[in-house]
């Protein structure tokens, strides 16, 4: 195994191909995500990406390529590997149950982290898991008014904060958010762009999957742009405008601007 690049990127994916049967999914897609950024994965329906991103996350394995971990060669072979490595999913679901509190939710599957033992019993320290939360909401910006507060009783945006708070808090060093912005308002779609450049800020990378264009121009460093499998674009910021990757993505190829 090489050592790794001082300035090698967290992420980098090379040459991935996966085909099921007759259908090519992926055909040498490649991009990176350097440390602290936030790059915006887009595509049309069927253009590769919910393919690509179940890779990321160890549910499938590439049939060709390589994926680097900060310069290292890795395979991702389930869901578990990628969460050991630094790899988090919030998915359009959320994974959250809405007859539970705020810092229940936060600290759920995870409750070890916040009991203490009596003999063979473990108890859940209901102050530490309070503070705890307070702290991670905190941190990225996000004000609640109590972390008492059910979730049912929240918005979607303030859902969707409390899921990257939760990513994070727990090691996420790669965020991959699926559509965070769908079916919100405005004030609630501020909300949560608030909370990725917060994020991006505290120096957490971030693969944004989003069909507003509108949405992942305000807060993404790079553009990766998937049609059919093959990726037609890879820009920074100061290469392109919202435009141009609009005709990216819905002409499925490199276009001019």
């Amino acid at each position: 195994m090489n050592e790794p690049s001082r300035s090698a990127p967290l992420l980098e994916v090379k040459k991935i191909k996966k085909t099921f049967g007759q259908v090519r999914a992926l055909n040498g897609v490649s991009f990176a995500v350097d440390k602290g950024t936030v790059v915006a994965l887009l595509g049309d329906n069927g253009a590769g990406k919910s393919t690509l991103i179940r890779i990321l996350n160890g549910i499938y394995t590439p049939d060709e390529g390589d994926i680097l971990w900060n310069g290292r060669s890795v395979n991702l072979r389930s869901p578990r590997d990628a969460s050991a490595l630094g790899f988090a999913t919030v998915y359009q679901d959320l994974a959250m149950i809405d007859q539970l509190s705020i810092y229940r939710n936060l600290f759920l599957g995870r409750e070890n982290n916040v009991t203490w033992k009596l003999g063979p019993f473990r108890f859940l320290d209901h102050k530490r898991a309070k503070r705890e939360a307070s702290e991670a909401l905190a941190a990225l910006g996000i004000k609640i008014r109590s972390t008492e507060t059910l979730v049912e009783a929240l918005s979607g945006g303030q859902r969707q904060s409390i899921a990257i708070a939760r990513a994070v808090h727990f090691g996420g060093e790669l965020l991959i958010l699926d559509e965070p912005t769908s079916a919100l308002s405005l004030r609630q779609t501020k909300q949560v762009l608030e909370t990725i450049e917060k994020t991006r800020e505290r120096g957490t990378s971030v693969i944004l999957i989003s069909h507003n264009i509108g949405h992942a121009f305000e807060v993404s460093d790079r553009f990766v742009v998937l049609s059919h499998g093959e990726t037609v674009a890879n820009l920074s910021r100061v290469e392109t405008n919202e435009n141009h990757v609009s005709s990216l993505v819905r002409e499925g190829r490199a276009v001019e601007r």
